[in-house]
């Protein structure tokens, strides 16, 4: 649409990655400022999972119903995107979306979450993202690809792909989702400032699916339709890094770039910015065993807490809303079996 209105002077891929950085500085501003994780929401400390729960349901219920609007005045286009197709390989996404929630638990925070501490200045979280970018490309392109083409391979057919194929789905479940974000607010009491962050959070996903599939999308130069996420975009800007003469950036490395760069600057202008290292060697290999956890379990559940769980299922995604249930599923369980161990060791 923006293509053929102006002359940007630049390629679709370009003008892609350049809005690519502008929305990832916001979403690493807002989730710097807000602490924006759904780990502290499931795992966190008993005096903030209440809070940080209803933030996240606050930026869940904005992308769904931005979503909604986004795709009701034709600014969102997922037509042939495999988060609407019917065949669902439900044991990848469940086995991967288990094996994400446990490696979050492990690391003390999601992908998206531990993106913005790296910025900061947490080498913790580094560490993990290194980790995490490498085992997630071996298991899309490299060793651990059998894998994936294995479990990927079990699948079901199912007679709709997204709950807005039927009838009533779409306005059914935003009002649903937005009265439990009302009633969680009530409850917990949130900062307004941190729901406030929410709802930018929630809505920069659907930006992002307007732009690459609509606002921003050349039908000469198709390129892939994406939106807010940090599997694939890590897995990308890793391959970008190392052979960038012959792989170009894209909308995900873009937004990488800019979630570390707002994350930065937020932190720096509220003086935060702090190194953090580990304690000690079994630290670390709690830390890589999570990172490996997640980068697996990314790939098979076809995204993360921010990709499928805000991104994929704003569009109502079954696969997404599974892979988000698996990932909470998964979280509770690690937090629960270690907290366990946790009273083993002490007594």
């Amino acid at each position: 649409m923006l293509l053929e209105l102006y002359d940007w002077g630049l390629e679709a891929r370009t003008l892609q990655v350049i809005f690519g950085l502008a929305l990832g500085a916001i979403f690493g501003i807002a989730a710097q400022l807000s602490r924006f994780c759904l780990r502290r929401a499931v795992a966190g400390a008993p005096d903030e999972r209440g809070s940080a729960g209803a933030v996240w349901v606050v930026a869940l219920a904005s992308a769904i119903v931005g979503f909604l609007l986004a795709s009701s005045w034709e600014y969102v286009d997922l037509g042939g995107h495999r988060y609407l197709d019917r065949d669902l390989p439900y044991l990848a996404i469940a086995l991967g979306g288990i094996a994400f929630g446990a490696g979050m638990v492990l690391t003390r925070g999601c992908v998206s979450r531990l993106s913005v501490l790296g910025a900061t200045g947490n080498l913790r979280a580094v560490t993990v993202l290194i980790v995490f970018a490498v085992v997630a490309h071996a298991t899309l392109k490299g060793v651990l690809a059998p894998l994936r083409t294995a479990l990927g391979s079990v699948t079901t057919t199912l007679p709709f792909g997204s709950l807005r194929d039927l009838p009533l789905g779409a306005p059914v479940a935003s009002a649903l989702v937005v009265v439990a974000a009302v009633y969680l607010i009530q409850r917990f009491r949130p900062a307004w400032r941190d729901v406030a962050a929410g709802v930018v959070i929630g809505l920069i996903p659907v930006v992002g699916w307007a732009t690459t599939s609509v606002l921003l999308f050349d039908e000469f130069d198709p390129l892939a339709v994406q939106s807010v996420a940090f599997t694939l975009p890590w897995s990308d800007t890793l391959f970008w890094t190392i052979a960038s003469s012959s792989i170009p950036a894209g909308f995900g490395t873009g937004l990488i770039g800019g979630v570390l760069l707002g994350s930065f600057l937020s932190a720096t202008l509220r003086g935060e910015l702090k190194l953090v290292g580990f304690e000690a060697p079994q630290q670390f290999l709690r830390y890589a065993a999570g990172a490996g956890l997640m980068g697996v379990g990314g790939v098979l559940a076809g995204g993360c807490t921010v990709g499928a769980g805000l991104s994929g299922s704003a569009s109502l995604s079954v696969a997404a809303l599974l892979a988000l249930t698996s990932i909470v599923v998964g979280g509770a369980l690690t937090a629960r079996l270690d907290l366990r161990r946790r009273h083993v060791v002490i007594a």
